[in-house]
């Protein structure tokens, strides 16, 4: 059963959509659905083709689903994810991971940050503090962050950090069309783009080993040939 829910100013936490893509979570995503539940938000777990049993364990713990049969792309489940708390009135809603790399903890952080700044968009910072993070996604994480930078004339820490809010007028406004790892990139340039105001939060990141479902390689060439097509859009 869920506890009462925490006001913030004025908001609900039921007013706060937590978004999460899965792709092959099973032994994760049950107990990250479960805290979230427990605080009262509505968790939306849009499954992206997963093979084991992602959907029954989200499901169990009390996640509002979206499935799909075939993998086609974390940015493909987020736009889907965010359709659906626009259309069932949110204030705001945070995407997180589902694999454990984010502390549940670090949500109280984006929503004081989003009711004193008014912020668009919030974005995690894992790099105030990046021992903890492979040394081959720091450095990728770099080059795209200060890339992104240049781009938006806007310093951005930690361009690629999935943990983020996204306020109501953010999503109605931003026109995001990609469906893999450049979604991150893409609310960068977007949210500058429609002129959204943003803002970032140091967070924890968690790191126990687990294998990423990032190619550093594979997805940098999707960067790049992301950034490519912005710089030439016209």
């Amino acid at each position: 059963m869920r506890n009462d829910n925490k006001i913030w100013n004025g908001v609900s936490e039921n007013n706060i959509f937590i978004v999460i893509p899965t792709y092959n979570e099973a032994k994760t995503i049950g107990p990250i659905v479960g805290a979230l539940d427990k605080r009262g938000f509505r968790v939306i777990v849009v499954d992206d083709g997963s093979r084991d049993n992602t959907i029954v364990e989200a499901n169990k713990f009390g996640a509002e689903i979206i499935a799909y049969a075939k993998n086609t792309g974390k940015g493909r489940s987020i736009r889907e994810g965010l359709k659906y708390a626009l259309e069932n009135n949110c204030e705001a809603a945070i995407t997180m991971d589902g694999d454990g790399q984010h502390s549940i903890d670090d949500i109280d952080k984006f929503i004081e940050e989003y009711k004193k700044s008014g912020a668009d968009l919030i974005l995690g910072n894992r790099l105030h503090y990046p021992r903890k993070m492979p040394f081959i996604r720091r450095c990728t994480n770099f080059i795209m962050s200060f890339v992104i930078s240049l781009l938006i004339v806007e310093k951005v820490e930690d361009s690629q950090c999935g943990y983020r809010l996204i306020s109501r007028k953010g999503i109605e406004k931003m026109n995001l069309n990609t469906a893999k790892y450049e979604i991150e990139s893409e609310m960068l340039m977007e949210a500058k783009r429609r002129g959204l105001k943003m803002s970032s939060v140091n967070i924890e990141s968690i790191y126990e080993g687990e294998a990423s479902q990032i190619n550093p390689f594979l997805d940098t060439f999707r960067f790049i040939k992301f950034i490519i097509n912005e710089y030439t859009r016209k």
